[in-house]
């Protein structure tokens, strides 16, 4: 019974001293530690520029998304032409279980 007790009493205290330490761990920096760090790249630059930006990474993003499509396409993918189709089974196994003749 006492051992019980000294054990309950060591985990309790252990606890509390897990509990009082945890708060500083996560504790965030107050705003004056942080600014001396660099400033986020948006800050510096003004909405236009911003949207300058994006819109060149868009457009960037949309010419290499049609080069692929265009270089799948000249290998015989077709978009409009596999549409439906993925719901049906394909025809060329049957083709490839047929003897050759």
């Amino acid at each position: 019974m006492t051992q019980f007790r000294v054990a309950s009493a060591a985990l309790a205290v252990s606890i509390g001293i897990a509990l009082l330490h945890a708060p500083a761990a996560f504790a965030q920096e107050p705003a004056s530690a942080a600014a001396p760090m660099a400033a986020p790249a948006g800050a510096s630059m003004t909405k236009q520029e911003m949207k300058a930006q994006r819109k060149a990474k868009h457009k960037a993003a949309r010419a290499k998304r049609n080069a692929d499509l265009n270089a799948i396409e000249k290998n015989g993918y077709r978009l409009s032409a596999d549409k439906g189709t993925s719901n049906q089974p394909s025809a060329a196994p049957k083709a490839a279980s047929s003897p050759a003749q």
